[in-house]
């Protein structure tokens, strides 16, 4: 599958999903954002690399390689890159509005 950029310093790539679970390579460029949001799906990420500041419900964490994060439905999370790193993003179930191209404005303009 090809990366698609998505703006603001993002691009993704799929790495697999069936109607149950989505996996998602992430990469982010130093200083790019995920605006506050907050989806109905379970979502575990591991940093690859890099070094990120995720808020999730309120709680401040920085994280880097090797570190995971889990985000529970429904809780409002966002995510700035401190440190020009990749994500592996899983969520379950399937993001079906990455792949109808939504669920992508929290990381800014495509023209970024």
């Amino acid at each position: 599958m090809e990366w698609e950029v998505l703006g603001g310093g993002v691009s993704r790539k799929f790495l697999g999903y069936d109607n149950q679970i989505m996996m998602v390579q992430v990469k982010f460029n130093k200083g790019a954002l995920g605006s506050p949001h907050q989806h109905f799906h379970t979502q575990a990420t591991y940093v690859v690399s890099g070094k990120f500041e995720f808020t999730i419900d309120g709680q401040k964490q920085v994280v880097e390689g090797g570190d995971g994060v889990y985000i529970e439905p429904n809780l409002l999370h966002s995510a700035i890159c401190l440190e020009e790193g990749m994500l592996i993003d899983t969520f379950s179930p399937v993001r079906e509005d990455f792949l109808t191209g939504g669920g992508v404005s929290y990381f800014g303009d495509k023209e970024d």
